[in-house]
């Protein structure tokens, strides 16, 4: 039998002093798991929430505990009684004498008796005074409340003010729910529908995308026969609002220069119903490779790969309807799902700013005149965003922006730009903008 608390606490401990992302080193373990025939539920409620609450966590953990003792503990001590604290604070299905006791023995088996019993006596003092105070200073309360780097808290105050920005933190805090791309060459919306209901997978249509089915099943909609045969996607209605703005019309010849994981260039490649070419770049091998799985499984004809560093793809021509320039960037919108970013706050932001400067200025190269070119992002800061695109239109006399308003909800729009707040739209935060190329 496997022990998941000790492989969750592996999981985290790598993630945590390595850097990673969590996501694969999860599918690995699953798969064990499904072989043993055990439930993976655990695993990623332990993974996910400790990772995305470790602030929080921490926080608590000291307020139990010896200052100076706490302090000198090493971080790998202090994941078990994060461990502990979070079973205890979040796991509702989990009795708290058997958080406690799993928690305790896992210490000890790993450390010995000694940090075992450091462990049962925070743990213990947390059950006998449950009451936690937060500092009053807004930027502290959020950071530690919600769990966020004080940095980060201070910026979307700036952006957002206090009540905006307290709805932002408990929006990722929340569990996401499953966002369905319906592939309309295979199926279509009403039939999907029914074919979920049949199933009692409940499902409701997106109001921003007619395209988009949201669920709060997610173990049931991935493991459909219906999703290997290639009927949907997962994707963000976010994302999928991106390509809705680029418009893919029928026989274009389009060209998605950053393109793994892939589900932008696949859903243009429905949108054009298998017409054109579609010319889908990314750097990393293995990406492509699980973009070529997808591109199969979606039965999708008018798709060239090429693993190549978009900075060096060519021939350089300015020969496409459209270019989709989907950067790489800080991933604010997407802290629901990917918590790990909240802690590499502000890695490389030069380098990054750069990149995506230098990403416009190459796609400027491959777009035909009268032609259109998406720029867009995973993130809500505006040095990302709205100010690379004042930067390059000053730049570039011979772009103009379009109107986002023209091709998505207005509600969904702001001030020309494509912008979804996650507080406000339930939904990852994405920006993008559509500029055309003087004929």
């Amino acid at each position: 039998m496997i022990n998941i608390r000790l492989e969750a606490y592996k999981i985290i401990v790598k993630v945590l002093s390595k850097n990673l992302f969590s996501d694969k080193l999860l599918q690995q373990m699953t798969k064990r798991l499904q072989v043993a025939n055990e439930n993976a539920d655990l695993l990623y409620a332990l993974v996910k929430g400790i990772i995305k609450m470790q602030n929080n966590l921490e926080y608590i953990a000291s307020l139990y505990a010896d200052t100076n003792k706490f302090t000198a503990t090493s971080k790998k001590i202090k994941i078990i009684i994060y461990m502990g604290l979070y079973q205890l604070l979040y796991c509702d299905s989990i009795p708290e004498y058997a958080a406690v006791h799993e928690t305790v023995n896992l210490a000890k088996k790993l450390y010995g008796d000694k940090i075992g019993n450091f462990v049962n006596a925070i743990l213990r003092a947390y059950l006998r005074s449950p009451q936690i105070k937060y500092p009053v200073n807004i930027n502290e309360r959020l950071a530690l409340e919600y769990s966020y780097p004080i940095e980060i808290i201070n910026e979307w105050l700036e952006y957002w003010g206090e009540e905006k920005t307290e709805m932002l933190c408990i929006y990722y805090n929340d569990v996401p729910k499953l966002h369905i791309r319906i592939n309309n060459m295979a199926t279509s919306k009403s039939h999907l529908m029914q074919y979920f209901n049949r199933r009692n997978i409940k499902t409701i249509p997106s109001e921003a995308s007619e395209n988009i089915l949201i669920s709060d099943q997610p173990r049931e909609v991935l493991n459909e026969i219906a999703f290997s045969e290639g009927y949907y996607s997962i994707q963000d209605t976010s994302a999928a609002l991106v390509v809705e703005l680029l418009n893919p019309e029928l026989d274009e010849n389009i060209l998605d220069l950053f393109a793994a994981p892939g589900g932008k260039a696949t859903y243009i490649s429905e949108l054009m119903a298998n017409t054109g070419e579609v010319i889908a770049v990314d750097k990393f091998p293995n990406k492509i490779k699980k973009l070529k799985q997808a591109v199969e499984r979606l039965q999708i004809k008018n798709m060239r790969l090429n693993a190549d560093d978009a900075f060096h793809f060519g021939p350089v021509a300015a020969a496409y309807d459209k270019v989709l320039l989907d950067v790489p960037c800080s991933g604010w919108g997407v802290f629901q799902k990917k918590s790990e970013l909240r802690w590499q706050f502000n890695q490389d932001m030069p380098k990054l700013l750069k990149l995506q400067s230098d990403a416009l200025k190459l796609g400027t190269s491959f777009v035909k005149p009268g032609g259109f070119m998406i720029y867009s992002t995973c993130t809500l800061n505006k040095a990302e965003n709205e100010l690379q695109i004042e930067k390059f239109l000053a730049k570039n006399r011979d772009f103009k922006l379009i109107p986002a308003s023209e091709f998505i909800k207005k509600e969904y729009t702001e001030n020309g730009y494509l912008k979804t707040l996650p507080f406000e739209h339930d939904m990852d935060g994405a920006f993008a903008a559509k500029l055309q190329k003087n004929g």
